[in-house]
C-alpha cells in the first residue's frame, strides 16, 4: 500500500548534532541551520551533544547559546562515541520531526528543506546519500567493501553512501528510543524498525576544520561491531564449519583405515600433525567468535546506563 502524503508545515523540528572534534565549525553550523530551518518551521531547537570533546566544545556551546536561543546543550559525563551521543540527542528531542547530522558541515544544512519535502511524499524517515565523498580513496573503497559484505550477511541492500544525515518523524524517534543495547549503530537500528524509508542524494562537502574522530583503530572496531553484533550469521557459520571439519575428519579416518588394510602401509605423522593444526585452529577461531558474543551478552546483562549526562543547558527554543 502506498503511503499517504503528509505535510511538514507547522511542525516543530529538532536538530540533533553530536559534537566532537569540530569546535571551530559550531558557530557557522548554528547560523546555517537557523537560516535553513526557519524557512520551513517557526518552532525548532538545535541540540548540541558534547561527547566530551577535549578541545573546549562545551565553552563554545555556552558562548553560541547567547546568540542563538534555539541552541540547547547536553554535555555527557565522558566520551561514549557518536552513536550514543546521537541517542542522547534523540531522547532529548521534542520536535515532531528530528534531523540528525554531523557537526563538521560536510553535511549541508541547506538541503534540510529538501529532506522535509521528500518526507512529505509519504516516508517515515529520509536518509541522505553521499554521491561524492571527501575521504581518502582507501577509506571510500574500504567502506564499499564493508557494506557489500554486510549486505550479503544481513540479506539487505545497504548503500555505502548512507550516513547519519537524516530526518525522522516522531514515531521513528519513539521507536528508536525503545532500544537499549549498548553496541548500537544508528543506521542499523533505523533499518530494523521497518518504517518507510526515503533517500535523497547530496554532495559531501570538504571538511573545513579539524579532523575525523574515527582513527583507523576506531573504524576497525566500528566495522567489527557492525559485522559481528548486528547479526548472528557468524554463529551459524561456526556450526556449518564444525560439521564440515567433522565430516572431513571421518572421511579421512576411513581413508587411512583402507590404506592400512589394503596396502599394509602405516601413515606417517605428517597427515596427523596437519589434521591437529587445522582442527585446533578452527576450534580456536570458533571459540573466539563465541567468546565475543558471550562477552557482549555479559556486558548487556549488567544493565548499566547507555550514558550519563554531566550538564544540560536549555533556553527557550523558538517554539
Amino acid at each position: 500500500m502506498k503511503a499517504e502524503k503528509q505535510t511538514t508545515s507547522q511542525k516543530s523540528i529538532s536538530i540533533v548534532v553530536p559534537v566532537y572534534g569540530c569546535v571551530d565549525c559550531l558557530e557557522n553550523l548554528c547560523a546555517r541551520l537557523s537560516e535553513s530551518v526557519e524557512k520551513i518551521a517557526q518552532q525548532y531547537e538545535i541540540i548540541l551533544v558534547d561527547d566530551r570533546d577535549p578541545n573546549g566544545a562545551w565553552n563554545k556551546i555556552l558562548e553560541i547559546q547567547k546568540q542563538y536561543p534555539a541552541v540547547h546543550g547536553i554535555r555527557l559525563s565522558r566520551n561514549y562515541g557518536q552513536h550514543i551521543a546521537i541517542t542522547a540527542g534523540l531522547q532529548a528531542a521534542k520536535g515532531d520531526l528530528v534531523v540528525v547530522m554531523d557537526c563538521d558541515l560536510q553535511d549541508p544544512p541547506e538541503i534540510i528543506p529538501e529532506m522535509c519535502a521528500k518526507l512529505a511524499e509519504g516516508f517515515d524517515y529520509v536518509i541522505g546519500i553521499r554521491v561524492q565523498r571527501h575521504h581518502s580513496a582507501f577509506r571510500v573503497y574500504g567502506a564499499k567493501l564493508y557494506f557489500k559484505l554486510l549486505s550479503k550477511l544481513t540479506k539487505q541492500k545497504i548503500n555505502p553512501g548512507a550516513g547519519s544525515f537524516s530526518i525522522l518523524t516522531r514515531k521513528v524517534v519513539d521507536g528508536f528510543n525503545l532500544f537499549t543495547e549498548k553496541d548500537r549503530h544508528y543506521l542499523f537500528i533505523l533499518r530494523w524498525l521497518g518504517f518507510q524509508m526515503g533517500t535523497i542524494d547530496y554532495t559531501h562537502a570538504e571538511r573545513l576544520t579539524g579532523k575525523s574522530s574515527y582513527s583507523w583503530k576506531a573504524l576497525l572496531k566500528h566495522a567489527t561491531d557492525g559485522l559481528f553484533f548486528q547479526t548472528t550469521v557468524f554463529l551459524k557459520w561456526i556450526v556449518l564449519a564444525g560439521m564440515l571439519f567433522s565430516t572431513s575428519g571421518v572421511a579421512f579416518a576411513v581413508y587411512l583405515v583402507f590404506q592400512y588394510f589394503l596396502n599394509d602401509i602405516a601413515e606417517g605423522w605428517t597427515s596427523l600433525a596437519t589434521l591437529i593444526l587445522v582442527s585446533t585452529g578452527a576450534l580456536m577461531i570458533s571459540l573466539g567468535v563465541v567468546g565475543l558474543y558471550v562477552g557482549k551478552i555479559f556486558d548487556q546483562t549488567r544493565h548499566r546506563p547507555l550514558y550519563l549526562v554531566d550538564t544540560v543547558i536549555e533556553r527557550e527554543a523558538k517554539w
